[in-house]
């Protein structure tokens, strides 16, 4: 039987460089990739500086303008729980429903980097995209933290900003019940690595 560590170098000497799987294991009977997960963690690390990255380029967003944490947190607490969000799909998703159960949409900074951790029990075609347009506009200043709220309550697509940039988007956990094992947990972009306090320069 080929080992497990096979299929990992086998299937990485197929995929474009940018992709590479992490490791690979059997997986238990009526196992689904998309229909036994529990809930879905992305994170969205954004670079906030007049100046656009460049060590990071193409694997952080970018925003120009200064961006206050407190704002946005208070909005994104608007948008906890399960709702519709059709205010925050895409005109090309194919879910059946527009309603999503939010665990988690919890917001830190370093520097001049933020750090956007949403978990959900599934998201919508662009969903977190859409949610940053948002929070970035208020988080600018441009709109009150009682605005994501009349949005969410619109339910249309129109009355929200423009999808954010998919640069600095990671899917970084799924879960699955415990009868289908254990399945290891991506590493975060960097240079978020959980801590609180590494040096960053926000410069």
């Amino acid at each position: 039987m080929r080992p497990d560590s096979a299929w990992v170098r086998g299937t990485n000497a197929h995929l474009d460089p940018c992709i590479a799987v992490q490791w690979a294991r059997p997986a238990a009977e009526g196992f689904h990739a998309r229909h036994s997960a529990l809930y879905r963690r992305y994170h969205y690390l954004l670079y906030c500086h007049p100046v656009r990255p460049s060590l990071l380029a193409g694997l952080a967003g970018w925003w120009h303008r200064p961006l206050e944490l407190e704002p946005m947190r208070a909005a994104a607490a608007h948008l906890l729980g399960r709702h519709d969000f059709s205010s925050f799909r895409s005109a090309e998703c194919q879910s059946r429903t527009p309603v999503r159960e939010l665990h988690a949409l919890e917001i830190s900074r370093r520097g001049a980097y933020f750090q956007f951790e949403l978990r959900a029990n599934a998201f919508l075609h662009h969903m977190v995209r859409n949610i940053l347009g948002a929070l970035v506009r208020i988080g600018a200043g441009l709109e009150p933290p009682e605005w994501m709220a009349g949005l969410l309550a619109a339910r249309d697509r129109r009355r929200a900003p423009a999808t954010f940039a998919a640069e600095g988007l990671y899917l970084t956990g799924v879960a699955y019940p415990p009868a289908h094992g254990h399945f290891p947990a991506g590493p975060l972009p960097w240079p978020w690595d959980g801590s609180t306090d590494a040096g960053i320069d926000p410069a």
